[in-house]
């Protein structure tokens, strides 16, 4: 009968222990543990990161901390972090918020716009990744990796398509950088590469091109045939006589990137630079902007016409008059000219 007695105590004992168990495990991992009223949440945890980095973003999150730090440690995740953007859904346990913050690194949508120097590009993505915009310039500038590629300084602007493109947030300066050397890879394909090689044209000179044709329309439909301008003139031996390079020429002879240059001045046309196409015949050394796809595109599909010069039309903004005879031409610059005069625009 005693006997009876103690196994009956052990047994309720047991019990209480394995219901106290039984609480811990739901409250320290199968309890919904999640505090915010949105779908999902992310947190952004930065290379060689400390447990504490990942507690202090965690903490507003969850309803109770403490029980996570318990499973944490229990499943050593707090000798273990990892680097990465991660997600954590609305009704999530403890136990599924330990699993996708330490596997499930979520890759997210960067994108960059037209820019004019690799600087500015730099700093437009170190808001979108961890890498910063010094270690992105650095990576960009890479002496090593210009010589192994076929870029340089002047042509290193050229590997950028504007576009939306997906990394992980923690990716290197390095890592990107080659994302998008790959990206650039494959963008010149094998239709494209043979439209290049029709034009007798090299991939810098498509690209310093586009740029200019992106620079001077802004309607996509009028690329093709401001290209075929350009394609004419070079096939004449004619100089670009571009007017927004003669801009970034006075830019980077200034060093002031930032200055805002409406109008091309007679003395402008003199700034000794490469990237004076009044001064220089050639295609500038490299593009001196980031043209859109449909730039590049325009390019390499232009349209097959006569036209030699153009010049805005004020009575179609954001179209332009073409014309295939300096006469002509002259006509139609003269009607720009009282137009932009009478606007008082003299820079």
């Amino acid at each position: 009968m005693y006997i009876k007695k103690i196994l009956g105590a052990i047994a309720i004992v047991g019990l209480a222990v394995a219901a106290y168990f039984a609480y811990f495990i739901y409250g320290a991992m199968l309890k919904p543990n999640t505090a915010f009223n949105n779908e999902e949440a992310y947190i952004l945890i930065p290379t060689n990161a400390k447990y504490a980095t990942v507690r202090e973003q965690l903490e507003p999150l969850l309803i109770d901390i403490e029980k996570f730090d318990a499973l944490a440690d229990q499943k050593k995740y707090n000798k273990n972090v990892k680097a990465g953007r991660f997600v954590i859904t609305k009704g999530m346990n403890n136990n599924d918020i330990v699993n996708s913050i330490r596997s499930k690194n979520v890759p997210l949508k960067i994108a960059f716009n037209n820019q004019e120097r690799l600087e500015n590009l730099a700093g437009r993505v170190a808001f979108q990744i961890e890498a910063d915009s010094l270690s992105l310039i650095n990576a960009m500038r890479d002496q090593a990796f210009f010589n192994k590629n076929g870029f340089n300084n002047e042509s290193a602007l050229s590997m950028y398509i504007p576009n939306s493109y997906e990394v992980y947030w923690n990716t290197s300066a390095e890592g990107f950088r080659d994302k998008m050397l790959k990206e650039y890879q494959n963008f010149w394909n094998t239709s494209r590469t043979k439209k290049r090689k029709v034009l007798n044209l090299s991939i810098n000179e498509v690209m310093s091109l586009a740029a200019i044709v992106h620079k001077e329309t802004a309607k996509v439909d009028e690329r093709p045939r401001v290209a075929g301008v350009y394609l004419n003139r070079i096939r004449k031996g004619m100089p670009l006589q571009a007017d927004p390079t003669v801009i970034y020429a006075v830019k980077k002879q200034s060093g002031n990137f930032n200055q805002i240059i409406k109008r091309v001045l007679y003395k402008d046309l003199e700034v000794d630079s490469k990237y004076n196409t009044y001064k220089y015949r050639s295609i500038p050394p490299g593009p001196i902007f980031m043209p859109d796809v449909s730039a590049i595109d325009a390019v390499l599909n232009s349209e097959k016409h006569n036209y030699i010069y153009f010049v805005a039309n004020v009575k179609n903004f954001g179209y332009h008059k073409f014309a295939k005879t300096l006469s002509q031409h002259n006509a139609n610059k003269q009607e720009y000219v009282r137009w932009i005069n009478k606007q008082g625009v003299n820079r």
